[in-house]
């Protein structure tokens, strides 16, 4: 019977030393992450972290939780939007969902000139009498608020 004892201890020892070690990364805490929810108006924008996670709204994005961090959103003929996020008490990101609306951008108009560029109007000739005879055209009456007709008669 005590054969049968080392035996069985024996095989219990080396099966011990042919198992691995059990590990000990479950004292090293992994980054906590979070989901993050992405939108945009109008959608099909393109959203980078400043992590450099990427995606096209709307999408979710896992992003480690806590610290600081923006959202940058940019779609052809947009104006592009960068939107921060925090992490509030507790490491929830806040804003979630990060939303943003894009505004148009406003090309410029064709034939719009530049204000101090402004065409200058022909002036005006009096008309001419034939061959140059008659009399002379009536000098225009200007009244006293600039007006090109006679002043009301005064009483």
């Amino acid at each position: 019977m005590s054969r049968v004892i080392a035996v069985a201890a024996c095989g219990f020892a080396l099966a011990g030393c042919s198992m691995s070690m059990p590990s000990l990364d479950f004292f090293r805490s992994a980054p906590a992450t979070e989901v993050l929810r992405v939108e945009s108006e109008p959608p099909g924008a393109d959203a980078r972290t400043t992590q450099g996670e990427a995606c096209r709204t709307p999408c979710e994005l896992t992003v480690p939780s806590g610290g600081e961090m923006a959202v940058n959103f940019a779609l052809n003929g947009y104006q592009s939007m960068t939107v921060p996020v925090r992490a509030e008490t507790g490491g929830r990101l806040q804003p979630n969902p990060v939303y943003a609306e894009l505004q148009p951008l406003t090309p410029p108009r064709p034939g719009k000139k530049r204000p101090g560029a402004a065409k200058k109007k022909p002036i005006a000739k009096a008309p001419s009498t034939a061959q140059g005879q008659g009399t002379a055209p009536e000098p225009a009456i200007v009244s006293p608020g600039g007006y090109p007709w006679p002043p009301p008669p005064q009483q």
